[in-house]
């Protein structure tokens, strides 16, 4: 299968049973809405549901509402590894978050219960985004050389700060 730029393109596959796509609206304060996106995707052996999909947006909602206004969408996607057996750490939770000017910011978790995997997966996406928007903060533009800072120190004798 050629590779394709599309992170879960290539997993098409095992999403294709049941897809539940709403749009949560965020709400930070009086003066302010959000909007985003959160589309929940889940495998054939995942039972797909309107409950299962309010609490996988209140669980994103709630570890990366702060970031709303940078985020267009957030996919989920949820499988059962192993599905025909029963084992640990057996469910597996992605998360793929787009921002506007960037590049997609994909985690996940595994663990032996889909709300586990689920909560896993939101805090680590918090992480990545904190890291991600961090470094933007960072880097917000060319700093001066140490040469062209202009010197504050004076060169008298005197002390008035003339030569």
């Amino acid at each position: 299968m050629p590779r394709s730029d599309k992170p879960f393109d290539r997993h098409a596959e095992c999403f294709e049973s049941d897809i539940h796509t709403r749009t949560a609206r965020l709400s930070f304060g009086p003066w302010r809405d959000d909007i985003m996106q959160v589309l929940v995707n889940s495998d054939h052996t995942i039972q797909g549901s309107e409950s299962m999909t309010d609490r996988v947006e209140s669980i994103v909602g709630g570890a990366v509402g702060r970031f709303a206004e940078r985020i267009t969408r957030i996919e989920v996607h949820l499988s059962d590894v192993n599905s025909d057996k029963h084992g640990d750490r057996d469910k597996r939770c992605v998360m793929e978050a787009r921002l506007g000017g960037m590049a997609p910011i994909v985690v996940h978790h595994q663990a032996s219960t889909l709300r586990e995997a689920i909560d896993g997966a939101a805090d680590k996406l918090e992480r990545a985004l904190e890291h991600a928007i961090g470094r933007l903060a960072d880097t917000d533009g060319p700093r001066p050389r140490d040469s062209e800072i202009a010197s504050t120190d004076f060169d008298s004798s005197d002390g008035s700060g003339r030569s």
